[in-house]
């Protein structure tokens, strides 16, 4: 039910402070490294980097390959790996400390990222559940194309767009960062942040390469 303000996320807050219980976590954190005079900030992760985009179009070549590539050589482990739609909202919401994610625009246009139509194996969960296809919500029936049509018609419901600026001051505005970033509780860890750190001054070469590393990996 698409005109039900409750199936919507809030756009006025970042992913990590969807959840009341766990944004206290990611507070507490927050402090912890203000006592010990570090650079404060609420998420160790980004919303987007270059490992999220491959954590969901890992299924779609030639991202299968950049995924092995940037895995070393390897799928990820079966219950890291993207396979379901429900699980990766809560995982985002409110039951990872670590998966503050974003989606992706393909959510919106691409139901081809949803199957496994190459028939990678990506291996059995714990529980002995194959990932395979994206296991999609009830209201999409199994079906891709579905799920994607309905998906874009959330996305342009009346509701979605009076509240979209919210979402893109957290984004792409003026809470990105600084006090106002730090009162919607939307700080990220320093590197994500360009000119954080002048790499051309750190002389050891071990770090200076390490703190790169760091920083493409963090987006």
């Amino acid at each position: 039910d698409l005109s039900n303000p409750d199936v919507y996320r809030d756009l006025h807050k970042p992913m990590g402070a969807q959840d009341d219980v766990r944004l206290r976590k990611f507070k507490e954190k927050f402090e912890n490294l203000l006592d010990m005079d570090e650079r404060p900030y609420h998420y160790g992760s980004h919303y987007s980097n270059v490992g999220t985009v491959l954590h969901f179009l890992v299924r779609l070549e030639p991202f299968t390959q950049y995924f092995i590539d940037f895995q070393g050589g390897r799928f990820d482990i079966p219950d890291r790996a993207f396979h379901s739609i429900a699980q990766s909202w809560r995982l985002s919401s409110a039951l990872s400390t670590s998966d503050v994610k974003e989606l992706i625009p393909e959510f919106f246009f691409l139901p081809e990222f949803l199957t496994n139509a190459n028939a990678c194996d990506f291996g059995a969960k714990q529980n002995g559940e194959s990932v395979d296809d994206i296991v999609l919500p009830p209201w999409a029936h199994g079906d891709p194309r579905t799920f994607i049509r309905k998906h874009r018609e959330a996305l342009e419901h009346p509701m979605v767009s009076a509240n979209l600026p919210h979402w893109i001051d957290l984004i792409f505005g003026y809470q990105q960062s600084g006090p106002a970033a730090l009162k919607e509780f939307n700080l990220f860890h320093p590197l994500t942040y360009e000119g954080a750190v002048d790499v051309d001054k750190i002389e050891d070469d071990v770090q200076r390469m390490a703190t790169l590393a760091q920083i493409r990996s963090y987006g």
